[in-house]
């Protein structure tokens, strides 16, 4: 029987996969907390907004069009954890960042 904590809530973040680290969460903020949402769709607004950004960038001048087009950013499920530790689908766990 699997035991599920009452405060444990379902949600979504942003990751990138990196040479390093492998798949790591992408957005934090200011306290190095991981940025999740209620929605797949907020998500996906978030990183459609970014892009965006990029690309008005780009329209200045001050960006590249191949890298203002183009986003390593990609959407997954996770559980949130009062403590603010996330854990994916397929159990990696991740924490508050030292800034």
């Amino acid at each position: 029987m699997q035991v599920t904590h009452p405060n444990i809530r379902s949600a979504f973040a942003i990751f990138e996969s990196t040479f390093f680290s492998g798949v790591i969460p992408t957005w934090r903020d200011e306290n190095g907390c991981i940025i999740t949402y209620a929605t797949e769709r907020e998500a996906e607004i978030e990183i459609a907004e970014m892009l965006m950004e990029q690309l008005r960038q780009f329209l200045a001048g001050h960006r590249d069009f191949d890298d203002a087009r183009t986003t390593g950013d990609f959407i997954l499920s996770v559980k949130v954890w009062p403590d603010g530790t996330i854990v994916t689908e397929d159990g990696r766990r991740f924490g508050i960042q030292e800034i």
